[in-house]
């Protein structure tokens, strides 16, 4: 009789670990079967979520729901940096497994060109020390609000710093971040210092040494050597390039200045 029972109960185990494994992951998590308990968080989430984002006022216009642990922010802000950080709140808070993001920038709209001036004139006065000015590039394209930003810089801070710009200017609606951050190289940062040495030093090019928001703009990656910005006349882009080309250690030199068509 004892044996009977051990055999039932053995068969009663296997029935309910097979039942476990044949649930779906949303069921698993949902009974506590799942290896992880989001979906009997939920609620709780969801409350604090609520809170969370109502304590900012530039987020009175969001609204949330969450699933399996899973936030989805909706709603409109005024600002692209304020999508952000909607989003950077509920991040933090515990058992959320993951956030989609899909709040609407609902603020102020500014026509492309003006919006693109507007971005290329603060990024161009943002960290004009002598290393942000020289050795880093970006470029900013407009369409419909969406800013991409291209280029290079040669660490984080200058990338990080310019797209913090970007996400608090009015009437951007969206950012798409194609700039590198080049890799850290001893060899590549005497490039740029002696590439740099040789061309401001030159007669003719010194004087784009002292325009720290408009001057040759030097990148170099891996011994390739990239010359950008705006020079006067085209006298002054062959003989940049000429000087970057002269350095010893650089594998090769691109020259995409451009001369100024009111030279």
């Amino acid at each position: 009789m004892k044996r009977m029972m051990a055999v039932a109960t053995l068969a009663l185990l296997v029935l309910l670990s097979m039942s476990a494994m044949a649930a779906t992951p949303s069921q698993q998590a949902k009974t506590g079967l799942a290896g992880g308990p989001a979906g009997r968080y939920d609620q709780q989430i969801q409350q604090a979520v609520s809170q969370k984002i109502h304590e900012a006022k530039q987020l009175q216009r969001v609204n949330s729901s969450v699933e399996d642990g899973i936030v989805t922010l909706t709603g409109t802000v005024d600002l692209y940096q304020d999508k952000l950080a909607a989003a950077k709140k509920v991040k933090k808070l515990a058992n959320v497994n993951g956030v989609r993001n899909e709040i609407a920038v609902a603020g102020e709209t500014v026509p492309d060109g003006q919006l693109q001036q507007k971005l290329a004139k603060k990024l161009a006065y943002d960290r004009s020390g002598f290393y942000d000015s020289t050795f880093n590039y970006l470029a900013i394209g407009v369409k419909d609000g969406v800013v991409t930003v291209g280029g290079a810089t040669y660490n984080d801070a200058g990338r990080d710093s310019a797209l913090a710009i970007i996400a608090h200017t009015p009437g951007v609606k969206d950012v798409v971040n194609e700039a590198k951050v080049l890799p850290a190289s001893i060899f590549d940062d005497d490039l740029r210092v002696r590439t740099a040495r040789v061309i401001y030093r030159d007669s003719v090019l010194g004087r784009y040494a002292t325009d720290p928001v408009n001057p040759i703009r030097i990148v170099v990656d891996n011994g390739h050597v990239t010359l950008y910005g705006t020079v006067q006349s085209t006298m002054d882009k062959n003989i940049a390039g000429i000087r970057a080309g002269s350095v010893p250690g650089v594998f090769s030199v691109e020259n995409k200045l451009v001369v100024d068509s009111r030279s």
